[in-house]
């Protein structure tokens, strides 16, 4: 017989906005005492001195994350010209030293360089794992990683404020895999000094965004009566940019049991099956049949 799951059936995204010194974990655990929910997980990390975005998942929505974290992110980044760190953080130790500071000329007249497809060498102190263990545990012990490089993807990349003559604010848009510290080192290293991130927030995840985003604090004061509750999204959040296929009673009964059934287009490709206004599942057209992906237990 199988174990009855604690806590409270809920399904659904919260689109929480979190506060520095917390880790994206901390975050997911914070969630589950104050809703109870029997399921909780968290699409994208966040290193815990930056806030900003992040979607946590309750119940079924956990079977839609990897959609949300394969969305566009976009960040507000402040770099702190001429030091560099080990973490190429605020975090970190400082390593290196420069004189030079870029006007804000230079920066704005770099920054298409970064643009499109770049090549990228991740932080040293990262989840990426070299030889099956997480960089950031070697790093720590001081052993000397050749981090490899991998291609990211950034939409576009702006110049917003000069704070002053050791700190520029920037905006970025970019894919999955981005590593933000990297960035700004890397564009310090191309304007010939040094630098690391002295603050970063996170500002939009996909169809997440700081507009309806609310804090822990805000969160538990809330939740104090769930019924009133507005801010938990619909599982189907994370699904916008899937076709939504309406089926009928008895296909949505056959696809729940692991069946496929004819479809009603053929247009090959992921949708997710609708039963009138309740999600069925995320399942797959081709050749004229529509498979099961991933069913919801709602």
């Amino acid at each position: 017989m199988a174990r009855k799951r604690r806590g409270t059936p809920i399904h659904g995204w919260l689109n929480i906005d979190k506060d520095a010194g917390l880790s994206s974990a901390q975050v997911v655990g914070r969630v589950k005492r104050i809703t109870n929910a029997q399921k909780v997980g968290h699409a994208g990390t966040l290193d815990p001195f930056a806030t900003g975005i992040l979607p946590v998942a309750l119940g079924e929505a956990t079977k839609t994350v990897g959609y949300i974290v394969d969305e566009t992110k976009e960040y507000r980044f402040t770099v702190r010209w001429g030091q560099a760190r080990n973490t190429d953080d605020i975090e970190g130790e400082v390593i290196d030293r420069s004189d030079i500071r870029p006007t804000e000329d230079e920066i704005k007249n770099l920054l298409p360089d970064f643009v499109g497809t770049v090549r990228q060498q991740p932080p040293a102190f990262s989840a990426i794992k070299i030889g099956g263990e997480r960089a950031y545990k070697l790093a720590r012990a001081g052993a000397e990683l050749d981090m490899p490089e991998r291609d990211v993807h950034i939409e576009s990349l702006s110049l917003i404020e000069i704070l002053d003559e050791d700190y520029a604010v920037l905006e970025v848009s970019c894919g999955k895999g981005t590593y933000i510290r990297a960035l700004a080192r890397d564009i310090a290293l191309k304007l010939g000094t040094v630098a690391h991130l002295s603050a970063l927030r996170r500002i939009r995840v996909g169809p997440f965004s700081e507009a309806g985003a609310i804090s822990l604090d805000k969160l538990a004061k809330l939740w104090q009566c769930p019924a009133k509750f507005v801010d938990l999204l619909p599982l189907t959040t994370a699904l916008d940019d899937i076709p939504a296929l309406a089926v009928t009673e008895s296909q949505a009964l056959r696809l729940r049991h692991g069946n496929d059934v004819a479809a009603p287009n053929k247009s090959d490709g992921i949708v997710c099956a609708m039963d009138g206004t309740m999600p069925v599942g995320i399942a797959k057209i081709e050749a004229e049949r529509l498979y099961p992906v991933r069913i919801f237990n709602l």
